[in-house]
């Protein structure tokens, strides 16, 4: 008795111990940071480092539960270890305000007796009404855009838009020299090689534009017979799953009688081991009486023998007076 006194008062100077020197669990990060994406899932790990010589037990709560996902929520952060848990936040298809988000997680942490099983940690642990010491840490929850594109060269040279220059008749050259004006036939010329080479251009973007289409054209009939092929190889593969679950449910089907039969088996020799045992049972009373009863006989003296006993001491005793 003695001894389980002493490991009794020395679990709880331990947890004395470590309540005073330092805290139960160290957390990081301290904000859960997830990255927005209107109907995408976002994923945060917490790690938890227990830095004392006890196992803390661990338990994860949030203010809307139905927005995220803690994997697991509760657990035990043996002595100088480390434990990871995750936290998901599920699909929106609404973003908030400004990406503000004001929910928030709560972990709280206490110390077990060593040997504790994870099945065995529930709420009543982490209440307060027990007395003990419940360590408990808040967690802000922090939302950040995807990252923006970056802008990316195109041909080797980023394109920009540069103001356009007005420019007179006559522009300077580097030199200083003025450039005349060509005289009105050679600016006639000029102008009916501009015309011959827009012609010339045309004819090349026509000829571009046609070899454009039929490419695409061939692109499309492409197109069209790989998705008949991805249609027809799905198709394939559906078939092939619904006959392997075919198959599956028809194992499990045969599984599920062999195991009713067993059952039953083993039900009926139940009854019989319950009838047996009421036999013996019964029979045992029924000998525990006849031992009695045979216990009484030996005993105790016949009536008839006490009754000729008193008679004749009667009759003695009449004697002796006269």
């Amino acid at each position: 008795m003695l001894f389980f006194f002493n490991i009794f008062l020395f679990f709880f100077l331990g947890i004395f111990a470590v309540i005073m020197t330092s805290e139960l669990l160290e957390i990081h990060p301290l904000e859960l940071k997830f990255t927005f994406e209107l109907k995408k899932q976002s994923s945060c790990l917490i790690q938890l480092t227990n830095k004392t010589n006890q196992y803390v037990a661990f338990k994860v709560k949030t203010t809307s539960p139905k927005k995220y996902c803690v994997r697991p929520n509760t657990g035990i952060v043996k002595p100088k270890s480390t434990y990871d848990f995750t936290v998901t936040m599920q699909a929106q298809r609404v973003a908030p305000p400004d990406l503000i988000c004001k929910d928030k997680f709560l972990i709280q942490s206490t110390v077990i007796p060593f040997g504790t099983a994870e099945e065995n940690i529930t709420s009543d642990i982490f209440s307060k009404e027990s007395g003990k010491h419940i360590e408990e840490k808040k967690l802000k929850v922090y939302l950040s855009p995807p990252n923006s594109p970056v802008l990316t060269a195109i041909n080797g040279d980023l394109k920009q838009d540069i103001g356009h220059e007005t420019s007179s008749p006559r522009d300077k050259a580097r030199d200083g020299v003025e450039n005349i004006p060509p005289s009105q036939k050679v600016a006639e010329d000029f102008m009916g090689f501009e015309t011959a080479k827009d012609a010339a251009t045309m004819g090349t973007q026509r000829f571009k534009t046609s070899r454009d289409e039929t490419e695409e054209l061939t692109t499309a009939s492409d197109l069209q017979s790989s998705v008949a092929k991805d249609v027809q190889q799905l198709k394939s593969s559906k078939a092939d799953d619904f006959e392997n679950l075919k198959s599956k449910i028809s194992f499990m089907d045969s599984k599920l009688k062999e195991a009713e039969v067993t059952i039953m088996k083993l039900t009926q020799e139940r009854s019989m081991v319950a009838r047996e045992t009421d036999k013996l049972q019964s029979e045992l009373e029924l000998s525990k009486t006849k031992s009695n009863a045979i216990r009484i006989t030996q005993v105790g003296f016949p009536l008839l023998y006490v009754c000729m006993v008193a008679v004749v001491g009667l009759v003695i005793g009449y004697l002796s007076n006269l």
